[in-house]
């Protein structure tokens, strides 16, 4: 019998707890998606894939998840504090374009790049746009709860007030003084009360392109409410898991569980999640240093801190060798050997579909698979599993050397085994980029070359047997002799 105990990490309270969801298993999980005004970058996509892999766990092991992952298209300004331009108005007078063709473009763009990782697509996938009536509703709740005022058609959330009764940097595990002491004094021109107090509801210029209607005057939602908004609809007033990336903690997520408490007088998450950076070469990863990076160019290579393309399964792999926790280091050397180990992984795992059994196996199958569900039930640690599948690995070569043995029944579990967290936890695909090995032409090639070597073979004619080995290892086709013939694989 499988322990099936899951230890989330819970970023508000800073330890693992047991993961107690309703009963029968239902679990909503609410990941803050992209906002939509650029292409994804690489930061996105780690945050995306590994709530990917953490949803597919949690429905392998047979949970019922709702998964929403929202699209901000709407209200997003040039900073945290609800000022400077809003991106989509400002991209589509730069393009003369409407706002949502922007919008459209980008989405598209992210749902395209999410397919490349082999992510599954959200049980919800709702937009801020879409959701502005459930946005004034909430802000009109605040407000008649004393945690909000009016200034001039913009409604700002009372922090001040609201840290009188709840702790407000309670996610970061930072006091209000220290918080206060981190910002700007007010100037005579601010039309808000308290420095850290943000905006639910943005008066809009004229000349603002995307406004609604609001018993305020015409305006835009501030970028925490939607959220807030969204999350409750369609989770409820506490959900079981809320993430994103780290960088959302301290401002979004913060603002996002005041603003929520403030309206349903409940704490909204139970567990808060987060991913953590990207760096390269130990560099923190940024435009602005020069070393970021799109996924079409890590994928094409042409970047020039990229010494070749990597494949997407290769990317995904790579990513699934460090905890979500734990900042992820790029480099061509990491992302070269990645690309090893996923070869490695999805060769053993097609070697294992044509291992012959024996009447018993010289090995304890279930300590294997114990060892793979306890990695995945410590925080959905990945980088164990793999540690565990590569174990698998060894033995599968084993077998197949004839040094180890396998029964039948646990051929057809190893099978299973294997399957179920490549696949369906870890997310792998076989990788497109290496589909010419599968090519039925390039198949019966190589069936031809091997018969022509056995026969030089059978006939001691070694010089033509070396020659057509070593050749073809310098076209990157390797060939390796084994008691049941001569396999053959196409290198990248």
């Amino acid at each position: 019998m499988i322990n099936q105990q899951i230890q989330i990490y819970n970023t508000l309270t800073r330890t693992k707890e047991k993961f107690a969801p309703l009963n029968p298993p239902f679990v909503g999980l609410y990941v803050c998606g992209p906002t939509v005004y650029s292409d994804v970058h690489l930061g996105n996509c780690r945050t995306f894939i590994s709530f990917d892999l953490i949803c597919r766990y949690l429905k392998f092991i047979g949970f019922k998840v709702r998964y929403v992952r929202n699209i901000t298209d709407a209200g997003h300004l040039e900073g945290d504090r609800d000022e400077g331009d809003d991106k989509f108005a400002k991209k589509a007078k730069l393009e003369q374009v409407e706002p949502m063709e922007i919008v459209q473009k980008y989405t598209v763009g992210f749902h395209d790049v999410m397919r490349t990782f082999n992510t599954m697509p959200p049980s919800i996938e709702p937009t801020a746009t879409g959701h502005i009536c459930e946005q004034i509703e909430m802000t009109k709740k605040i407000i008649a709860n004393g945690y909000a005022y009016v200034v001039n058609g913009t409604v700002y959330f009372d922090v001040e007030k609201y840290n009188k009764e709840f702790l407000y940097g309670q996610l970061t595990n930072r006091k209000l003084e220290e918080l206060l002491e981190g910002t700007r004094e007010l100037d005579g021109q601010d039309e808000k009360r308290g420095r850290l107090d943000f905006a639910l509801w943005i008066n809009a210029k004229p000349e603002h392109i995307m406004r609604w209607p609001s018993p305020w005057g015409w305006g835009f939602p501030g970028w925490h409410i939607e959220c807030s908004a969204m999350s409750s609809k369609y989770l409820g007033d506490a959900i079981d898991i809320h993430g994103g990336g780290m960088d959302l903690q301290a401002t979004h997520h913060t603002n996002e569980i005041a603003q929520s408490q403030a309206c349903n007088h409940q704490a909204p998450v139970k567990y808060w999640m987060h991913t953590n950076m990207l760096t390269v070469n130990g560099v923190r990863m940024s435009k602005s240093a020069g070393n970021g990076f799109l996924p079409d160019e890590l994928f094409t290579g042409n970047h020039p801190l990229l010494e070749k393309g990597y494949s997407p399964m290769a990317v995904r792999f790579f990513m699934m060798q460090t905890h979500y926790r734990s900042t992820l280091d790029f480099s061509n050397a990491a992302l070269q050997a990645a690309e090893k180990g996923f070869e490695r992984l999805m060769a053993a795992y097609n070697t294992l579909q044509n291992l012959t059994p024996s009447a018993a196996s010289s090995f304890d199958l279930n300590q294997l698979k114990q060892k793979c569900y306890d990695a995945m039930n410590d925080d959905f640690n990945a980088p164990i599993l793999l540690a565990q599948l590569f174990d698998g690995v060894k033995i599968i070569n084993s077998v197949n050397d004839g040094k180890e043995k396998i029964s039948a029944a646990d051929l057809d579990e190893m099978q299973k085994l294997f399957s179920g967290f490549i696949f369906d936890v870890l997310g792998l695909a076989a990788d497109s980029n290496a589909s010419a090995a599968n090519d039925d032409t390039l198949s019966t090639v190589m069936s031809l070359v091997i018969d022509i070597r056995k026969d030089a073979k059978t006939k001691k004619d070694f010089s033509t047997s070396d020659k057509i080995r070593d050749d073809l290892a310098k076209a990157k086709i390797t060939l390796k002799d084994t008691k049941d013939g001569t396999e053959w694989k196409l290198e990248k």
